[in-house]
């Protein structure tokens, strides 16, 4: 069965759209990996399939096998430098361009989600995260039988529920959180993402769309609070270009100056470009920040199977 090899399941939640699901889920599986586990990415937004794009893998084709799907590799196992592993799957690479729409009825995806959790062939996983669409329909029911049915006990770790800020999105998060509750998934916490937007020029923080509504939530619905991501364009950067991150002289984040790593780079721009997505993730301000959150969610996990 496709999800025999898999230790631990999260889902990557949120009742609203629009609050960076796809890029939280992508720095827990980079953050991850950099930690030594081995990391699938299922990607079950049928109708925003973004996870090709955020891993820079648009081009990348699935490849059949008998009885189902072998997931595209982002990246292999390091053991020297404990790098762990990294796969994704998504409806994305079985479609013939970007901008093709998935104009599909609720059974369709219904059964293109049960198809994602019995045939693609994972191999042996520490950590398969399953991006999800917004909102508690179709796909999330369609989900959590799925799971229910064909996934160990022990296997479905929880849910990471992601929120910004603003009371519009955590009036539709709070949804998400009573979805779980109604479901029997468990919360392993909650990530408030776009809280403040890192300047480019200064790196100073401002929080344009507010700060807190997510730790609020938190606590009315007494789960972990997981952390505040800030939006950096250095990592919008890092995504779509490929560049490494780079940042002004003096820019600090979690005690650390991470202004030094821009100048390494300046020096040895050819060589550093063409590394890994998960190596240049390193340079980034948000590495730290994910880094923290990445181990908060590892501990719930690993408190919750013992």
């Amino acid at each position: 069965m496709s999800l025999s090899k898999i230790k631990h399941i999260v889902l990557v939640l949120s009742g609203k759209g629009g609050v960076g699901k796809s890029s939280v889920t992508t720095q827990l599986a980079l953050s991850l990996s950099l930690a030594g586990h081995s990391v699938g990415v299922l990607d079950v937004d049928l109708t925003g399939p973004s996870i090709p794009r955020m891993f820079a893998i648009e081009d990348a084709k699935v490849t059949q096998a008998p009885g189902g799907w072998l997931p595209i590799t982002v990246h292999e196992a390091d053991p020297t430098s404990g790098l762990g592993s990294l796969r994704v799957m998504s409806l994305g690479f079985l479609l013939p361009g970007r901008g093709d729409a998935v104009v599909w009825r609720g059974p369709k995806k219904t059964a293109m989600v049960r198809q994602f959790l019995s045939d693609v062939f994972w191999e042996e996983l520490d950590y398969l995260l399953i991006d999800t669409p917004p909102g508690t329909s179709d796909e999330h029911i369609s989900l959590a039988e799925t799971l229910l049915q064909k996934a160990r006990p022990d296997q479905v770790a929880g849910a990471v529920i992601v929120t910004t800020p603003q009371a519009v999105a955590t009036a539709d998060v709070r949804k998400e959180l009573n979805f779980c509750t109604k479901t029997g998934i468990r919360i392993l916490g909650v990530v408030e993402n776009m809280c403040g937007f890192v300047c480019p020029n200064c790196s100073e923080c401002t929080n344009i769309f507010g700060s807190g509504g997510g730790e609020v939530m938190a606590d009315d619905f007494n789960v972990k609070f997981l952390g505040r991501v800030p939006i950096d364009q250095q990592f919008i950067v890092l995504v779509e270009t490929g560049k490494r991150p780079r940042y002004p002289e003096g820019t600090v984040i979690n005690g650390q100056d991470i202004s030094a790593a821009a100048k390494e780079a300046e020096a040895e721009e050819a060589k550093r470009d063409t590394a890994q997505l998960v190596l240049k993730y390193k340079d980034c301000s948000l590495a730290p920040i994910f880094k923290t959150i990445t181990a908060d969610v590892v501990s719930a996990v690993e408190q919750g199977g013992a």
